[in-house]
């Protein structure tokens, strides 16, 4: 009777323990499963990058002027992969920061801001000056007024504030509009023939690019991301809120002034490499997000990049073999990304899109 008695004891154990290892023998393949799951789409953007990037750059070539046409094609690809990938990669960061999936970069008023700069050029040197045609000392005259109101802005701000994310949105939002009110203030008494000669610099555009501007912007940006790699790495912790990332050991406060500093500063640099292009972070974000069901921001990030090099170099070719540059590309991802937000408000479940969560 002892014999059995002990038996029957030990074998729940026994039943619990083999219980214990097929759940998690189950769970490690759920994760195979979806890591495979994830990696494939990741391959598949990949294939759609090469594809519409091979395709404008090789498509409709006439083999007799074929060294012409890929030294202007190859540097408008080069900056629409390098401007993709940066606004892209700043919207998942400034979303995650925010805690706020229907939020874009351009609310730091960095698009605002490069409007306000080059009406102001235009204004008080006039469209002949060298700051107003030479596209080098344009970018270099971008880079230093908005990287300069970035980090000071915004680092003192996210100070004062006690790390107050909301208070920085709605400082953000504010600067937008008094930089938009300032702009249109001297649009409205400028000469008409130098409104004219403005109107081509504040629309964003890869026809113009220039080769001079595009080794300075990759370098500004490689540097952004070697400064910022230790924040980068616990993006995965920010996501869980303050004071979870708290308790793990995160200076929580100087690790997001650093990054939204960093978010401003990317979005000035593709901003002065091509022109304001206010939706495609937000597109290029939630898309990826709706792709990759992940909190892992590596996936997140090299997600959305890919979908921003996606759409910027299918508009782009699309602009020029289909529309013959009739059309603009940041007007087709201003519509596109208008109609998509109005998309993930109607259909968001639950809770305010605008409450934190």
């Amino acid at each position: 009777r002892q014999m059995t008695s002990d038996t029957f004891t030990a074998n729940p154990l026994k039943t619990a323990s083999s219980s214990e290892a097929a759940a998690a023998a189950s769970s490690l393949k759920i994760q195979r499963s979806r890591r495979r799951r994830m990696l494939t789409r990741l391959g598949c953007l990949i294939g759609l990058v090469v594809l519409f990037a091979a395709l404008y750059q090789f498509a409709f070539v006439n083999p007799k002027f074929f060294s012409y046409a890929m030294s202007i094609r190859l540097p408008r690809l080069i900056v629409l992969l390098t401007a993709g990938t940066a606004i892209s990669a700043a919207a998942i960061i400034f979303q995650t920061i925010i805690r706020n999936n229907i939020v874009t970069p351009c609310l730091l008023g960095m698009n605002s801001l490069y409007l306000l700069i080059h009406t102001g050029v235009v204004f008080f040197l006039g469209s002949g000056s060298e700051f107003a045609t030479n596209p080098v000392y344009a970018f270099a005259v971008d880079i230093i007024v908005m990287g300069t109101a970035a980090s000071f802005i915004y680092y003192s701000i996210f100070q004062k504030t006690g790390g107050n994310v909301l208070y920085v949105l709605l400082i953000g939002t504010v600067l937008t509009t008094f930089f938009s009110s300032m702009q249109n203030s001297l649009t409205r008494i400028m000469d008409p023939n130098e409104y004219d000669a403005l109107l081509n610099s504040l629309v964003a555009s890869f026809t113009n690019v220039n080769a001079a501007c595009i080794i300075p912007g990759i370098v500004l940006l490689a540097l952004l991301a070697w400064w910022l790699r230790r924040d980068l790495s616990i993006l995965d912790v920010i996501s869980l809120g303050r004071e979870q990332a708290i308790s793990l050991g995160v200076d929580y406060e100087t690790t997001l002034r650093r990054l939204m500093v960093g978010v401003a500063l990317c979005i000035a640099v593709a901003t002065a490499l091509v022109g304001p292009l206010s939706f495609l972070g937000l597109i290029t974000a939630n898309v990826a997000r709706q792709m990759f069901t992940t909190y892992r921001h590596t996936y997140l990030i090299a997600g959305a990049s890919l979908v921003g090099m996606l759409v910027l170099a299918a508009g782009q070719f699309i602009v020029e073999h289909v529309m013959v540059y009739s059309v603009p590309v940041s007007v087709f991802v201003t519509i596109g990304g208008g109609i998509y937000f109005l998309y993930l408000i109607l259909t968001q479940k639950g809770p305010s899109p605008f409450a934190p969560y």
